[in-house]
């Protein structure tokens, strides 16, 4: 995430963090909606529909779109970014980059996304965990591992979850509801976060693509609707910040539900 780049520059540049770190957690919620892996919901939906990686890549792209240049049009207003003046940077100070680290990432990476596609995904995964155990061991043992365990749990626990008869018939019977699978996924979000509900909703629908939508327009809306906010928020530790975030959030998660339902529609 850009969150600790942002604390990072902070230390030599003046900056809103505050508002710097709201923006980058909505905008991530919007940008990682376009890619297949661009964030866990996605990647499990991917593999689900069946489709290759540019072919679900077209489909979210009118959602991903219409999510980005709400976020853009909100940066650009007054009370968000249209006023804003930073301070130039100490030129006596310098962050540190770790090249070889940077150039592994970016090689890495393509490799995965590759392995992925191919239906190779654990090999393609065990050869950057590999890598980064031969080259950077320190990378490794900053990773928080139980939270992989946690995502492994909510696979299991929400599969037997909606196998309860109870269950079953009222996500059945919601799927009926006005907005169908897309509005139910981003209001379940809200309560459950977009992942977990991506994964108890997927047995109940064969519109992968109104899914896809709605759990990703549930990023937005309450800080819990995205695993993405929680982790940019509790990273920012600024006065305020919660509350800042869900007066910008809220109403990004009306105008994207809208927005989706009228695109869904065409």
């Amino acid at each position: 995430m850009t969150v600790p780049l942002t604390l990072g520059l902070a230390r030599v540049v003046a900056l809103p963090v505050a508002r710097l770190v709201i923006f980058q957690a909505l905008a991530l919620n919007a940008g990682s909606a376009l890619s297949p892996v661009g964030n866990p919901q996605n990647l499990f939906l991917w593999q689900r529909s069946g489709l290759g990686f540019v072919e679900f890549t077209l489909a979210m792209l009118p959602i991903a779109g219409a999510m980005l240049m709400l976020v853009l049009v909100l940066a650009l207003v007054p009370i968000g970014f249209g006023q804003a003046r930073l301070a130039m940077p100490d030129a006596t100070r310098k962050l540190a980059v770790r090249q070889p680290l940077v150039l592994v990432s970016l090689v890495a990476y393509p490799v995965f996304l590759i392995a992925v596609n191919a239906g190779f995904a654990l090999i393609g995964a065990g050869l950057v965990i590999g890598a980064f155990a031969l080259a950077f061991r320190h990378v490794l043992r900053g990773v928080d591992w139980p939270l992989f365990l946690v995502f492994i749990l909510l696979f299991i626990n929400l599969g037997l979850l909606g196998q309860l008869p109870a269950v079953a018939a009222l996500a059945t019977s919601a799927m009926n509801w006005p907005g169908g699978a897309c509005a139910f996924g981003a209001a379940l979000s809200q309560g459950m976060s977009n992942v977990p509900a991506a994964i108890f909703l997927v047995p109940f629908t064969e519109d992968w693509r109104a899914l896809a939508w709605g759990v990703n327009v549930g990023g937005f809306g309450l800080a819990i609707g995205s695993l993405a906010n929680l982790i940019a928020l509790r990273l920012g530790r600024q006065p305020g910040i919660w509350r800042q975030f869900h007066l910008w959030s809220l109403p990004m998660f009306g105008a994207s539900l809208a927005v989706g339902a009228v695109l869904l529609t065409l």
